[in-house]
């Protein structure tokens, strides 16, 4: 544990370090750059000090003072030359290696000092001359202040350029027999001493001016990170990856270069959440990024739009690049994945849109994207899909039927059909079937196959079942007593709960007797193993309803279905109908479900009946109701009641003749399930 907490403080002493590291880079740099920052007075300073020399050299006469001007001079070009190249190297962004700089400067800042004190020094011993005395002692002194606060920046270059530029005058000036010379000589020393002080004063201000424009700048480099970069997963995030992508567009126009658009989701990562929580979840999506950007590479660059959403963005890429860059990123992902104890197996829908061929803007492209994106999701999942224009018709459609089924009810455009079921012994209706239909303005007829899943995933479900009941109450009420009425359920409708006071409600409406009203559930509806939906399927029987389980044999079939909700009807998918003349399988499901359902007192439909061999094999399979194109396609409210109450549109008495009896129907499963164990056998 203590070696734990060792190697994290090392690490946080290292990154801390660094940083500082970085700042003091930072605002050294910002200090060297203050040295270089009036090239003009460099070269002013030059041409003062260069030509106080040749004068004094000139008036002195002097070889060694000659000398020391002529190097003060060639000192001076020097250092105006260097500062001119530092700007160009700067405005170049070559400026680079500032300590070199700084020495540069350094060394040319304390030579050409030096020399000045030494021309002083030199002046005021070689020479008897007051006016070359006082030139020299001015230019030491007003260099000496100038560089007080040109030279703040690098406090230390600015103070021993005082010294070595005053301290030899000071000595010069004391070694001259006069008390005015002396007095002078102590001035220069607490010149030095003023100029120090002066010095650091403005250096310590310089310091923390920059100190505080660099933390500043660390500031707004902070929030431009917050604001570019998602904060759990460390990729760019939404708002980042919109203005590349508009970049992109803006730089090539989306025609010059494949742009592709590579839209992922996870699949089935709010159940991981549900189940396992939000922490494990959100590490999760941080492996996830770090996958797609091993299996990425140098192709592109990753963002996290939003949930477990990402976003790839890939230049230059064709579609089967684009396609080759998804199978990439499945391939990683299928790679299990441990978190906390936790085994994963993650997949992902994956949507491909490339410019200019699937989008010529930013908001096309992202559009086609997540177009290709629900394509692989309702596709099977965990698989990716290229954009097709088709798909585009296919999105207007829906939208077109979202924003028709909204005002749908409200305008009277759904109508309901009715498709008799007939008792098998007595060839009469016993329940009629609703249906809906819905013509759209636009469209034309819609099938039910079509907007009905619609309808659930955009929550109008509830609204257009509640219509239907309340039609189907409303229409069985004014039917003999005898005959119920048959309303799908959607699996969505069990899950919001409201299902059983909406029966209710509409049983007392219409005043139908609750059990002349049969509810049809899908297996599908127990696949969740939800208690809520056990629940209320309880009270439905309570009630008085009778509950059928339609298209058996076709989803997740359990026998535990019908042992633990006791159906009063199964009705078997036409499917298996259709393929009894080429299907010795489908023959003995059809014999083993009649013969199930009879023994647990069910009754049983065969729906789907559309020729005589499948009415034949029904009767003698031992179904006790037939429901089928061949009998009675569905019918309006009003033809249904006419078929009802006076027998239009019955089928001929023919179709019923050679009606097998119960006890012949009996005979016959009882053969069907000798004839099975025979085959078993």
């Amino acid at each position: 544990m203590w070696s734990s907490h060792l190697r994290n403080f090392l690490s946080r002493w290292h990154a801390k370090s660094a940083v500082d590291a970085r700042q003091n880079a930072d605002v050294r740099r910002a200090l060297v750059e203050s040295l270089y920052a009036s090239p003009l007075s460099l070269a002013i300073g030059a041409v003062a000090g260069s030509a106080v020399s040749a004068v004094v050299a000139f008036t002195a006469k002097d070889t060694f003072i000659t000398g020391v001007a002529a190097l003060l001079c060639v000192i001076a070009v020097l250092r105006a030359v260097s500062s001119y190249y530092f700007h160009r190297n700067l405005k170049k962004g070559r400026a680079e290696g500032s300590r070199s700089w700084e020495l540069a400067y350094e060394l040319g800042a304390w030579v050409y000092a030096a020399l000045i004190g030494l021309m002083a020094f030199a002046a005021l011993v070689r020479s008897d001359n007051a006016i070359i005395h006082l030139l020299t002692v001015s230019v030491a002194a007003g260099y000496a202040g100038g560089i007080s606060g040109r030279n703040a920046g690098r406090v230390h270059i600015a103070i021993g350029q005082g010294i070595l530029t005053l301290a030899p005058t000071a000595i010069g000036l004391w070694s001259v027999d006069s008390i005015t010379y002396r007095i002078l000589a102590v001035s220069v020393v607490l010149l030095i001493l003023s100029i120090a002080e002066i010095s650091s004063t403005t250096h310590r201000v310089v310091l923390e001016a920059l100190n505080g424009k660099h933390q500043k700048s660390l500031l707004a480099a902070k929030f431009e990170k917050l604001a570019r970069y998602d904060s759990l997963t460390g990729v760019e995030n939404r708002m980042a990856m919109q203005m590349r992508i508009r970049d992109m567009f803006d730089e090539s126009n989306g025609e010059r270069d494949g742009l592709a658009v590579i839209w992922m989701d996870l699949d089935r990562f709010k159940e991981i959440n549900d189940s396992l929580g939000h922490i494990v979840g959100d590490q999760l999506l941080v492996l996830v990024a770090e996958k797609i950007g091993q299996a990425l590479g140098d192709r592109g660059t990753v963002a996290r739009f939003g949930g477990d959403e990402f976003i790839i963005l890939c230049r230059q890429t064709s579609r089967p690049d684009a396609a080759e860059v998804a199978k990439d990123i499945l391939d990683y992902l299928a790679e299990p994945i441990e978190i906390g104890g936790h085994h994963l197996t993650v997949s992902a829908s994956i949507g491909i849109a490339v410019a200019p061929q699937d989008g010529h803007d930013r908001d096309e492209i992202l559009q086609h994207a997540d177009m290709a994106l629900y394509h692989a999701k309702h596709g099977g999942r965990n698989r990716f899909s290229l954009f097709e224009w088709s798909m585009k018709e296919r999105f207007h459609r829906v939208r077109e039927i979202e924003a028709g089924l909204r005002k749908a009810i409200e305008r009277g455009e759904f109508k309901m059909h009715y498709q008799p079921i007939f008792d098998i012994e007595t060839g009469q209706v016993a329940c009629c079937e609703a249906l809906i239909r819905w013509h759209h303005p636009v469209l034309g007829d819609v099938s039910p196959g079509e907007f009905i899943p619609i309808a659930e995933s955009i929550s109008m479900i509830g609204p257009i079942s509640e219509w239907v009941l309340g039609q189907a109450c409303a229409s069985a009420a004014q039917w003999p007593d005898d005959v119920r009425v048959a309303v799908n359920i959607s699996p969505a409708l069990l899950r919001a709960g409201d299902l059983p006071r909406t029966v209710i409600a509409c049983l007392y409406s219409s005043g139908l007797k609750a059990r002349r009203l049969e509810l049809e559930v899908t297996e599908s509806v127990f696949l969740e193993d939800n208690a809520q939906t056990s629940q209320i399927l309880r009270e439905l029987r309570r009630i008085g309803l009778r509950m059928a389980l339609d298209d058996f044999g076709t989803g997740y079939s359990s026998l535990s279905y019908l042992r633990s909700y006791s159906f009063d009807t199964i009705k078997v998918d036409q499917s298996f109908l259709a393929g009894i003349d080429k299907s010795f399988e489908d023959r003995a499901i059809i014999r083993a479900v009649a013969h199930l359902a009879r023994d647990l007192n069910m009754d049983t439909v065969a729906e789907g009946i559309e020729t005589h061999e499948q009415l034949r094999y029904a009767k003698e399979a031992g179904f006790t109701n037939l429901q089928g194109y061949l009998l009675n396609k569905p019918m309006s409210d009003d033809a249904i009641l006419k078929l009802l109450e006076r027998g239009e549109g019955a089928p001929p008495a023919s179709m019923w003749s050679g009606m097998p009896s119960s006890q012949s129907i009996n005979e016959t499963a009882d053969a069907g399930a000798l004839a099975l164990r025979r085959d078993a056998s």
